[in-house]
């Protein structure tokens, strides 16, 4: 159950982030500068690439490669398939994890390999494999690191992840905020140099700045009443959140926020584009998980018995759509149902500017709600 108390407690906040999740939150704007000059002295700035690659592979482990993979897929959109390789092995540890390429990949492909560890055997058995194939290899992995080694070689270009010292504190969750920035920002310069999606210096600094922004709007010393992402938090407590998405840069920050609530509160979310989310979720929230379904229990012990699982609808558009847009229907099926609907619009700029609010607002409603319904 969550302890609302807590949410407007900063002291109280710290002292249950044992992860340091807030503060990767408040910092991502600097992880996105730092990662950007990482980027830049690695000389990706100054790459001459011959023309746009037939396909681009990404490996990784875990939800930070997979996000990455998502979020550079939407962007590029058709210019280049962006395929993520998905790992084998017996356990999700980095000794057991193996990769391979498809058959068809060749000298006209880019591997990416993004990871917040760089001690994964796999990935460096990965590299050899791509080299062999005469595929362009980049890596972003902590310096020092077997990976770090075998990727930046003369064959390979390698680009240090921008850490903080908390890093190191604890072991890092896949859907950390810092680790998807630090991963995904020298990809999106790398990307821009090949033309494959637009994200020059310029526009890398108007995220950093639109991060630093919510941030301030968001972040542990703002009361609940005027924080949207600590509203968001205390209405998903005990319910089945029900992500819906509109516009093309919504639906990677939709699936990022159901991971990230499974990953960090252990609250399980299903998502879903609009407009097909509404003959997707229609049987669902018509059936037991309605808010009229089962009513509170007037006799329910408030202390010992958890209410009971209902949904609620969080609607993420990423800017207004004019004319052409299924938010008046979603309103509807959800007031039909009697089924409360949340919604975060970001403020206008750019198509990764919106994206990123979209990203930034979720990472900390995620994070607040894992923490004030963790047990102490």
């Amino acid at each position: 159950m969550l302890d609302e108390s807590l949410l407007d407690s900063p002291e109280g906040l710290a002292e249950a982030d044992h992860r340091a999740l807030l503060r990767g939150a408040a910092e991502a704007g600097a992880r996105v500068r730092t990662a950007a000059r990482h980027a830049a002295e690695a000389g990706v700035g100054d790459l001459k690439p011959d023309g746009r690659p037939r396909a681009v592979l990404i490996a990784g482990p875990g939800a930070a490669a997979t996000q990455t993979a998502d979020l550079l897929g939407t962007l590029a959109g058709a210019g280049s398939p962006v395929t993520r390789l998905a790992p084998t092995g017996v356990a999700p540890a980095a000794g057991a994890l193996r990769w391979e390429l498809p058959g068809w990949a060749g000298s006209v492909d880019l591997l990416l390999i993004a990871t917040p560890d760089g001690t994964e055997p796999g990935l460096s058995l990965l590299c050899e494999q791509a080299y062999r194939r005469g595929l362009t290899v980049v890596a972003v992995a902590p310096s020092g690191t077997p990976l770090a080694e075998e990727a930046g070689g003369s064959r390979g270009l390698f680009v240090p992840m921008a850490t903080a010292p908390y890093d190191h504190d604890e072991p890092l969750a896949a859907s950390a905020p810092g680790v998807l920035w630090a991963l995904l920002t020298p990809l999106l310069a790398l990307l821009d140099r090949t033309g494959l999606l637009s994200a020059p210096p310029e526009a890398l600094e108007k995220v950093a700045d639109r991060l630093d922004s919510v941030a301030e709007r968001c972040g542990p010393a703002v009361a609940t009443y005027s924080n949207a992402a600590k509203t968001l938090a205390a209405e998903l407590a005990d319910s089945l959140p029900v992500v819906w998405t509109e516009g093309v840069s919504a639906g990677p920050a939709g699936r990022r926020f159901a991971a990230a609530l499974a990953e960090l509160s252990g609250t399980p979310a299903v998502v879903a584009e609009l407009p097909e989310a509404l003959a997707a979720h229609s049987a669902l929230l018509a059936g037991p998980l309605a808010a009229s379904a089962d009513p509170d229990d007037f006799f329910r012990d408030r202390v010992e018995e958890a209410p009971a699982l209902h949904a609620r609808v969080v609607l993420l558009r990423d800017r207004p759509l004019g004319g052409l847009t299924a938010a008046p229907a979603a309103r509807e099926l959800a007031l039909t149902h009697d089924t409360p609907i949340s919604e975060l619009e970001p403020e206008e700029g750019g198509e990764l500017e919106t994206l990123a609010e979209l990203i930034a607002v979720t990472d900390f409603a995620a994070v607040y709600l894992a923490l004030a319904s963790a047990p102490r």
